[in-house]
């Protein structure tokens, strides 16, 4: 299960920055108070609150779900009119939107020739293509099923090229002691960038903007 301990000036403010982080809603989680924190006289003594949130996956019968999902998938390409061949993978990426164990994800990567159309400008295609799997396989299962679809093994190269930006840009932010903002980026991206850095102990990261102007900053933790 992913989970992640965020602390800020408020148990609300680090519940809040912890779900924007693991991209999940607070019905997805359980929270844990480490600690309350305090607001001290003056800003003396004061201390911040810290908490543990923990995705949870709902149990359910998963023995038909990779049966269902491939199907699914294979009818959505064959109207697509796309000739290629569904794999099923042992090792799935991080996907942002996989609100639990990322080892029971059904997960398939899609191989074939000129495949690029499935992908899409910074994977919005595939994005959209996944989040359909998962509408059809979650109204005929009637329960919440992690699915990761990929496509040539294109998330696991974008999402590595990710994380070593996100600390190339947290040594940046260090050296200079000033903020860096991302480019806009899909929640999916946003999220690997939060969890590349959640254990980094001079840098913090916020979600900014709405819609697709959503962007992750990257800033230094006073000292």
């Amino acid at each position: 299960m992913e989970s992640l301990e965020i602390s800020a000036r408020t148990v609300e403010e680090a519940i809040k920055r912890a779900l924007d982080q693991l991209g999940v809603s607070r019905e997805e989680v359980e929270i844990t108070v480490v600690k309350e924190g305090k607001g001290g006289i003056l800003g003396l003594g004061a201390e911040e609150a810290v908490v543990r949130v923990t995705t949870v996956v709902p149990e359910g019968n998963r023995n038909e779900a990779p049966d269902l999902v491939k199907g699914v998938l294979e009818k959505l390409l064959d109207l697509m009119g796309v000739d290629c061949t569904i794999v099923p993978e042992n090792a799935p990426v991080v996907d942002s939107e996989e609100d639990g164990e990322v080892a029971s994800a059904v997960a398939f990567n899609i191989e074939g020739d000129d495949l690029g159309i499935l992908i899409g400008r910074r994977g919005q295609t595939l994005d959209c293509l996944q989040y359909v799997v998962r509408l059809i396989v979650g109204h005929q299962t009637d329960e919440w099923v992690p699915i990761i679809v990929d496509v040539e093994g294109y998330k696991e190269r974008r999402y590595q090229a990710l994380q070593d930006f996100a600390k190339q840009m947290a040594e940046q932010v260090k050296a200079k002691g000033t903020p860096f903002r991302c480019e806009p980026m899909p929640a999916a991206e946003r999220r690997l960038v939060h969890l590349a850095l959640a254990d980094d102990p001079d840098v913090y990261t916020e979600s900014t903007g709405f819609g697709e102007s959503r962007r992750v900053v990257i800033m230094p933790k006073e000292k």
